[in-house]
């Protein structure tokens, strides 16, 4: 089970489902409509809220998650479910990728020290924000680039 925490739900849970979920809509060229985005990324953020609460192995958590796109893409957003799938295994692994890096960099900065920040539920839930930062600006400049082709 991964204990997440109020504050880890607020400061990195409900930005990162929104980041995601806009990941798809690019990924999918699916027209963002703000509403159903909105309304999606909050039903995102909860879903993956409730998953981590549950007593299953670390990483199941990420591949119920990814079904949970799938199926907030094709239910709520309309989008063919090959897109879905696609779109939510290309913005996870990004995700991945630029956590990776920020876990390397902090492991370089920090050292020994770092099974400390991870063990604190603020230190890690703040040191994790430079990646989704990162991700985020990846995800929008190839949006803004989308959006005007």
């Amino acid at each position: 089970m991964l204990k997440v925490t109020v504050f880890e739900f607020i400061v990195r849970g409900i930005p990162e489902a929104f980041v995601l979920i806009l990941g798809m809509f690019t990924l999918s060229n699916t027209k963002l409509n703000f509403k159903k985005y909105i309304i999606s990324s909050f039903l995102l953020a909860l879903c993956e809220y409730g998953i981590r609460m549950l007593p299953i192995n670390y990483g199941v958590h990420t591949i119920l998650t990814v079904f949970v796109m799938v199926i907030i893409m094709c239910s709520i957003n309309k989008v063919d479910i090959i897109l879905s799938i696609k779109s939510s295994l290309m913005t996870i692994i990004g995700l991945f990728i630029c956590e990776a890096l920020n876990m390397l960099l902090l492991s370089i900065i920090f050292n020994d020290r770092l099974e400390i920040i991870i063990s604190n539920s603020i230190l890690k839930a703040i040191s994790g924000l430079p990646s989704l930062v990162l991700y985020s600006i990846i995800i929008i400049i190839y949006y803004l680039k989308k959006r005007n082709i």
